[in-house]
């Protein structure tokens, strides 16, 4: 199963731009910002031992402090794309960007200009798609915790200085005592400008936030949605209306929003009929892959390689991406469980 998984082509929705630098990445920004984070791969490894939800959200943004430059944005943008296709035989992804956190003028000097921050961002994922085969697309979201203020300055980014692929609005980072209903007028705008919504919601606060995501936001994917499993209405719901639920279970365990993975909801999402795909969210600083989340997945649900290879096509179908690039990862997946070549 696992060297299957490992050739399977795969689609990811929920994976963070810069959680998803690895040690390497992470080794070379340090080397250029000399700081708070430890250039050496043993001592990474130890900054990265999450305790709890706050504990990760203080690493991560010990790192996003690292992309200073544009130079930093195009470097890690196509380092993680390089990983995601060698490592990981990802065909499409969509990667969720906060460039407010880059962008905005935190401290005197501090903060690329936001034209700068787009044109590197395009730069990489052109690049990308050229040399290995991999199709970007971006997601903007607010950083909850920042407040208003964030979402202002990234609906802002999203409206006034979109990138060629931008498909999305979200929202992310902290759930508690950040309540979603305040940030309805900024997907409104978002969703009339023709971005789709995929919000955080019900990761570490419970089934009310993620009615509040569909109800209020327009949510057409959850990210987590982990508590959902809590309300059997909810379930009921989600598996009506067909709105995915982007399943991460590492990083669940990690932040501690579920005890451990044999108490993941997974399984109940999946008995529910309710539509998941599976994701890393920020894989190195989860010590995880793709790859072992879908292994995880498969021993989960009890899946076979054809049920394996499902979940890599309902990933494809969930995403926001073309009829004409779905169609053509949908027939790589088939080739690949048929044993055909692709």
């Amino acid at each position: 199963m696992h060297d299957f998984i490992a050739g399977l082509p795969k689609a990811e929705l929920h994976v963070h731009h810069i959680g998803s630098a690895s040690p390497r990445i992470v080794a070379e920004l340090a080397a250029r910002h000399p700081g708070t984070v430890p250039s050496d791969p043993a001592e990474l490894a130890e900054f990265f031992a999450f305790r709890d939800f706050a504990h990760f959200i203080e690493v991560y943004l010990a790192v996003v402090a690292l992309v200073r430059t544009p130079e930093d944005i195009r470097y890690l943008t196509y380092e993680v794309a390089r990983e995601m296709a060698e490592g990981q035989h990802l065909r499409y992804a969509e990667l969720t960007c906060t460039p407010y956190t880059s962008v905005r003028p935190h401290d005197e000097g501090v903060g690329m200009p936001i034209e700068a921050y787009t044109e590197a961002l395009e730069d990489a994922r052109v690049a990308a798609e050229r040399d290995f085969g991999l199709v970007l697309r971006w997601i903007y979201d607010i950083p909850g915790e920042s407040g208003l203020p964030a979402a202002d300055a990234t609906l802002g980014f999203a409206l006034d200085h979109p990138p060629d692929a931008l498909v999305a609005f979200g929202l992310g980072g902290p759930e508690i005592g950040v309540p979603r209903p305040q940030f309805q007028p900024h997907f409104d705008a978002a969703r009339a400008a023709g971005l789709h919504s995929v919000p955080h919601a019900g990761e570490t606060t419970g089934p009310e936030t993620v009615w509040d995501a569909l109800r209020l936001l327009g949510a057409e994917r959850i990210g987590h949605g982990t508590s959902s499993a809590q309300d059997p209405a909810l379930l009921a719901h989600l598996a009506a209306t067909g709105v995915p639920l982007e399943v991460c279970p590492s990083s669940n365990v990690a932040t501690r929003a579920v005890p451990s993975l044999d108490l993941h909801p997974l399984r109940a999402f999946r008995d529910a009929g309710v539509t998941v795909t599976i994701n890393s969210d920020d894989p190195p600083m989860f010590g995880t892959t793709l790859n072992r989340e879908y292994a995880i997945a498969a021993e989960i649900l009890g899946l076979d390689e054809a049920g394996t290879a499902d979940l890599a096509r309902a990933a494809v179908h969930a995403s926001f991406a073309d009829d004409a690039t779905k169609d053509r990862v949908l027939g790589e997946i088939d080739a690949y469980a048929s044993g055909r070549p692709a």
